[in-house]
């Protein structure tokens, strides 16, 4: 980990009073370096404000479902950190059911529904190959909506 991520980490959970929800990890979007930065980078200039995962990712890892409330800090490909968001919605639905609005939350390509559809078909779908699971519209995915709480670094 990026020691400036664990400096803020740090930092963060020291001044975190109890009852409210800790950080849970520093993360980049995507599985590649132009589109980590270019996400990054619309992150910080508020037009991509939500972030979807497939569910099955979490069950497969055993990691904690996010929740509302939930802080992450957001890096550069290379592990720099960005920025901190706040969740402030969570929904768990099937891929089908994900509606225009949060397709535009999403801020990605030309913000609308046929553009997140289509990319993350294709996303999913090549993650999931992988390990030899066909991917279907019924899977429940993990939808995220988020606001920049904190500007780390501006790219």
């Amino acid at each position: 980990m990026n020691e400036k991520v664990k400096k803020l980490l740090e930092e963060y959970q020291g001044s975190i009073k109890e009852g409210k929800k800790n950080f849970e990890k520093a993360w980049h979007f995507c599985n590649d370096e132009k589109n980590a930065n270019e996400l990054a980078e619309l992150t910080l200039q508020g037009i991509k404000r939500a972030t979807t995962s497939l569910k099955y990712w979490y069950e497969v890892e055993n990691e904690k479902i996010p929740e509302e409330g939930d802080l992450n800090i957001i890096t550069d490909w290379k592990g720099n950190p960005v920025c901190v968001i706040k969740n402030v919605k969570v929904s768990i639905i099937p891929f089908k059911d994900v509606d225009e609005d949060f397709a535009y939350r999403e801020g990605e390509g030309d913000k609308s529904l046929k553009y997140w559809r289509d990319v993350h078909i294709e996303y999913f779908t090549k993650e999931l190959k992988e390990l030899g699971i066909e991917f279907n519209e019924d899977m429940l995915v993990v939808c995220e909506e988020f606001d920049v709480v904190e500007i780390i670094n501006v790219l």
